[in-house]
């Protein structure tokens, strides 16, 4: 009996020693599992996680390593294995959040749960710009989409040229992801503008024996002439009138866009004689394309012009930015011996 106790007992304690080896062994499990997946993990030192197209997983590993996103990169790198991220990265604008552990990370990173960008633009002047600015929200520089406004086998494709591509554009605010091509891009702007030149808006246009992209470039010598949104319908009647009579429009804004120097603040005589298609008082109709991003206001304002006499203008004499209209030469003059002298008097001679 004593024997048979003794066995019995010596069996209890290795039974006792397997279950607490198999707590040890699974309390470690459980928590290099809850280090590896479910510990806060990310850090405050980055608002966006970047993944450039073609990235590989090497890539986005060593970008979160120097910019510090994880606290534990030994454990972010166990889990992107684990669960296979190394073979599914995706390219995109990631929002970062303190405190997100491996999984939730990776989960977003895996599925491509990237945040859109937000971009607003209007009133740019020069296409330069506008790819300059653009490039900065969206992951394509502004070579690669510059070099796509200037190609004139795909704008082609499109119903435009390098010089009127950019009458394409219409000043609003878009969602877009910031991995686009510069070739999405361009057909997301390519929709708005088709969305916006409605058939009600196409009417108009040809009802003034005009084309989309010539309402656009003369809203845009609208939109440089007028500082007040309520003179741009008169002054787009103005220049119409102009164009039916088939009178040079002779703006300012385009002798200062021919010359691209925005500085200027007085055009005097030696600038009218500028060689540049875009100079208005050497040559009859529209330029080839528009001085400046038009807002939505001025392209309106041209479709629905006021109709009027007038054939000249000048800017006030009290610099108000309002303007003097006038039906003959004889009372233009008048206007602009006013505005001449105002000039003078405050020594602005160029």
């Amino acid at each position: 009996m004593t024997e048979q106790k003794t066995v019995k007992a010596g069996s209890s304690k290795i039974k006792l020693i397997l279950i607490i080896l198999v707590l040890v062994v699974a309390g470690i499990s459980a928590g290099y599992f809850y280090l590896r997946y479910f510990k806060p993990n990310v850090t405050a030192k980055e608002a966006y996680l970047y993944i450039h197209t073609d990235a590989s997983y090497a890539d986005v590993y060593k970008t979160i390593r120097e910019k510090g996103i994880v606290s534990d990169t030994a454990s972010f790198n166990a889990a992107a294995i684990s669960m296979n991220y190394v073979n599914r990265v995706k390219p995109g604008k990631y929002r970062l959040h303190e405190g997100m552990t491996n999984r939730r990370l990776i989960n977003m990173l895996a599925s491509g749960a990237q945040e859109p960008v937000q971009l607003s633009f209007h009133n740019l002047r020069l296409k330069e710009d506008f790819v300059g600015f653009v490039a900065k929200k969206i992951e394509p520089d502004s070579v690669s989409l510059l070099r796509l406004l200037d190609s004139t086998q795909f704008l082609a494709k499109y119903g435009f040229t390098p010089d009127n591509v950019y009458t394409m554009f219409i000043p609003n605010t878009y969602q877009l992801y910031w991995n686009n091509t510069p070739e999405k891009f361009f057909k997301r702007m390519n929709s708005n503008y088709t969305s916006f030149w409605n058939s009600e808006r196409k009417q108009e246009a040809a009802d003034m024996k005009l084309s989309p992209i010539e309402v656009t470039i003369l809203a845009s010598i609208v939109d440089a002439e007028a500082l007040h949104d309520d003179e741009m319908p008169t002054i787009a009647g103005l220049y119409l009138n102009r164009l039916k009579k088939g009178m040079k429009l002779e703006s300012d804004p385009t002798v200062i866009f021919a010359l691209h120097d925005f500085t200027i603040r007085r055009v005097l005589n030696k600038y009218l004689s500028y060689n540049s298609p875009y100079n208005t008082y050497l040559h009859t109709g529209l330029p080839p394309g528009p001085i400046m991003m038009p807002s939505v206001n001025a392209i309106d304002a041209v479709l629905n012009y006021r109709k009027s006499d007038y054939i000249y203008m000048c800017a006030k004499e009290d610099f108000s930015g309002n303007h003097n209209f006038a039906t003959n030469h004889a009372d233009h003059m008048i206007n602009a011996h006013k505005y001449q002298q105002a000039l003078n008097e405050r020594n602005i001679k160029k």
